[in-house]
């Protein structure tokens, strides 16, 4: 992932380079494969590495010259994971209502968390931790029956036969030594092969793609690698046209990102490894909005923590991911194999619509002073009701023009006592699938 110097930085970089989803994907995805994904719409990311040690960004501090390469690398000495419980990791993460977890099996510095045994660092051999990190807790997520994620970064800045070094420093130009190129290839391709065949991951999320071409990355080479491993494996975008689904990063999209599968990916505060000195939270309360903003919008949310390098994952996180436990829980039926709601036109929030679509759930903040309102629906409402609870809500509808079609609009009252401390949602059952009024805007999908 990037870390750059603020976080709006960080919003403007994922606008500008991601395009808020607007990747080149596969054009050979098979549907079939991304019906868990499309269906889980919450996962949890999981940067954890050497950084953790001094809390400094990951792989980027000494890339860009905050530190020295040499000081980066002295944290080896303090990664123990003396406190890591990879079972407890799986069982909040399911708690917290996540369907999958993608774990940095290495990052841009180069450090994997697995015996690797194509060459460069791993903390199995190189750190006091001396022990494979990642196998346990693959083991831990299937025991929860959760779909296991792996990050590899393709880039890997301390590998001697990688061309980038630092933001000012390149140790050569490819088009001049190429078999050093082919040398680095191999050795990931090397690394891809045996987490692929140790881990089997469910989902791949790659990283580092910009430094170099398709072509260079040799990425459909990866893909049909991948494909002949698992061929029900799946792939994020920044495989450059080889991926099955999106990935914008951090900047919260405001419209609909093109693509029909996509993720955001979303720190707690505003950096991905830990750092004790960044105690800028989102409170639980902006991440369910954030996340209900995107299962309405038809993705999911990848929300990372940040382990300490003790393995302890610090009680803010916890506490985050305990609270989206009981709000999905909660709410589950509108959240779960959900699909994108209506626009924001007809109702002033979040929607999700069931798969048959003649359930619409509507997500609301807090307790109006005035009944909410829901225009353009021009089905019959059977009945609305508050989800968790179940109460059925009082509603009328007026305006109704019977010549021009036009359905009027529905006024919900909803009881103080019944609204969710986060964001209450509401449960409108209609007599068929969902018709909307359209008559002087775009059509509704």
């Amino acid at each position: 992932m990037k870390t750059p110097v603020t976080v709006l930085g960080c919003m403007l970089f994922a606008v500008l380079v991601y395009g808020q989803g607007n990747e080149k994907l596969s054009e050979t995805t098979n549907e079939k494969k991304m019906e868990w994904f499309s269906d889980a719409r919450l996962g949890i990311f999981i940067h954890w590495g050497i950084y953790a040690v001094d809390g400094v960004d990951e792989s980027w501090s000494f890339y860009n010259d905050k530190i020295s390469h040499k000081d980066y690398m002295k944290q080896l000495d303090g990664f123990t994971a003396n406190r890591y419980d990879p079972e407890y990791w799986a069982e909040l993460i399911k708690k917290s209502g996540a369907g999958y977890a993608v774990l940095t099996s290495r990052h841009h510095d180069g450090v994997a968390l697995w015996d690797t045994g194509k060459g460069g660092l791993s903390v199995v051999h190189d750190t006091p931790a001396k022990r494979e990190l990642i196998a346990p807790f693959v083991s831990a997520l299937r025991k929860e029956e959760l779909k296991v994620g792996m990050y590899y970064s393709l880039s890997n800045w301390s590998h001697d036969d990688y061309n980038e070094f630092t933001k000012e420093k390149k140790r050569y130009d490819i088009a001049r030594e190429p078999e050093r190129w082919e040398r680095y290839k191999e050795y990931m391709f090397g690394q891809i092969e045996e987490i692929a065949s140790r881990f089997n991951p469910d989902l791949w999320w790659f990283d580092g793609d910009w430094e170099h071409s398709a072509e260079e990355w040799d990425a459909a080479g990866i893909r049909n690698l991948l494909l002949r491993y698992n061929p029900e494996t799946i792939l994020n975008s920044r495989l450059q046209g080889y991926g099955d689904y999106s990935t914008p990063e951090q900047g919260v999209p405001v419209f609909n990102p093109p693509a029909r599968y996509w993720e955001l990916c979303l720190t707690m505060n505003g950096n991905w490894g830990y750092q004790p000195s960044d105690t800028d939270y989102k409170t639980p309360d902006e991440i369910v909005r954030i996340f209900a903003d995107m299962i309405g919008m038809g993705g999911n949310l990848l929300l990372n923590i940040g382990p300490k390098a003790s393995g302890e994952i610090p009680e803010e996180q916890v506490a985050i991911l305990e609270e989206m436990g009981r709000w999905t829980g909660k709410h589950a039926e509108a959240v779960y194999g959900t699909g994108k709601g209506i626009d924001l036109h007809y109702f002033y929030g979040p929607t999700t619509l069931s798969a048959d679509r003649k359930t619409l759930f509507l997500f609301t903040s807090g307790t109006p002073a005035n009944n909410l309102v829901l225009k353009g629906i021009k089905n019959n409402i059977r009945e609305i009701s508050v989800v968790g609870s179940g109460t059925r809500l009082e509603y009328h509808t007026t305006g109704a023009i019977d010549w021009a079609d036009y359905p009027g609009i529905t006024y919900i009252s909803l009881p103080e006592e019944e609204a969710d401390p986060s964001l209450t949602v509401l449960k409108v059952v209609l007599d068929g699938e969902i018709d909307l009024f359209n008559k002087y805007g775009p059509k509704e999908e």
